[in-house]
């Protein structure tokens, strides 16, 4: 993983909660992490990653994530065994 992707995926689950992430650099992530990524009506993406299907919105009248949007995001990465913890251990194995 790149350092640009490692510093993110640390950003987004680090406490305060980030509202300066942009909406490119998650969907770049999402793709460098294997995910599958479908359009879906309105905001909405269907991301696939490690066999889990979520549904994610991308932000509407701003190119960055809410608290909000963050807090879903950091939701379906964890479900998704996509934590930085997770992400460390399967470098490892």
């Amino acid at each position: 993983m790149s350092h640009k992707h490692e510093t993110l995926l640390r950003t987004i689950f680090h406490e305060p909660v980030s509202a300066n992430i942009h909406w490119r650099e998650v969907e770049s992530l999402l793709h460098h992490l294997g995910a599958s990524v479908e359009p879906l009506q309105g905001a909405r993406i269907k991301v696939k990653l490690n066999g889990v299907e979520g549904i994610l919105h991308h932000p509407h009248h701003s190119n960055t994530l809410s608290k909000d949007g963050v807090r879903q995001l950091r939701d379906y990465l964890s479900g998704a065994r996509m934590s930085p913890s997770q992400y460390e251990e399967s470098r490892k194995g």
